[in-house]
């Protein structure tokens, strides 16, 4: 009975998604759509053939159909109907290289004037303009979470943008940007007195000063 169902799960599949695969197979960018499903394949680490691999992306990887939509233009307006894509992903732009990878789709605004080959975006990341002009990614690109990009700036071939940074400048090849890291500005002792970072420090420099006399006073006598 359960291979029975099991079956019946894969036809449904492959049944809802005949139009797609009709897109898969004939579209113009065909190309660029079975290098999006390879990528996508070896990253989630899903050992299928390029077909089945795309039918179980359409399937189970909503993000994904944000990006296969984006491929066929038009046509996937109708095809959303069959198979909804991420509402919360926003993709305005002119191009986008083959390879594309967004993770966790939640809250993802792009407007760029192109996306590079092999990139990774991660969720609520927003790239988008300032004033009359917008990003340029290149090539194999990392876009950490919260990452925030604007205005007519270019991130290099294999940058790394952290979690939560911010650009509004040029990034060259090869670089990681990341926001200054945490800190913390108090303690709270669990008696309701608090000790805020300014206090803390000047509490450890009096203290290695007075360390520092005990020692000289010990030396001299």
């Amino acid at each position: 009975m359960l291979n029975f169902l099991r079956g019946l799960k894969i036809f449904l599949i492959f049944f809802v998604c005949l139009p797609h695969l009709a897109f898969f197979y004939l579209h113009k960018n065909k190309n660029k759509i079975r290098a999006d499903v390879k990528r996508w394949l070896d990253i989630l680490k899903i050992n299928q053939s390029i077909p089945f691999g795309f039918v179980y992306l359409i399937a189970l990887h909503p993000e994904y159909r944000n990006l296969f939509y984006y491929r066929i233009g038009p046509a996937g307006h109708i095809l959303n109907i069959i198979c909804p894509k991420m509402p919360t992903i926003f993709l305005w732009v002119k191009d986008i290289g083959e390879g594309l990878f967004i993770q966790h789709g939640y809250g993802i605004g792009i407007t760029a004037e192109s996306i590079g080959k092999n990139c990774w975006i991660n969720q609520h990341v927003s790239i988008g303009y300032y004033n009359n002009d917008c990003p340029t990614i290149l090539d194999n690109v990392t876009i950490r979470p919260g990452a925030v990009i604007i205005g007519k700036v270019t991130i290099g071939n294999n940058a790394v943008i952290g979690i939560n940074a911010t650009v509004v400048t040029d990034v060259p090849d090869n670089c990681t940007v990341f926001n200054p890291p945490s800190k913390i500005i108090k303690w709270s002792h669990g008696n309701g007195n608090e000790v805020f970072q300014e206090q803390k420090q000047k509490s450890e420099t009096r203290e290695m000063t007075d360390d520092l006399q005990r020692r000289l006073d010990k030396q001299i006598h």
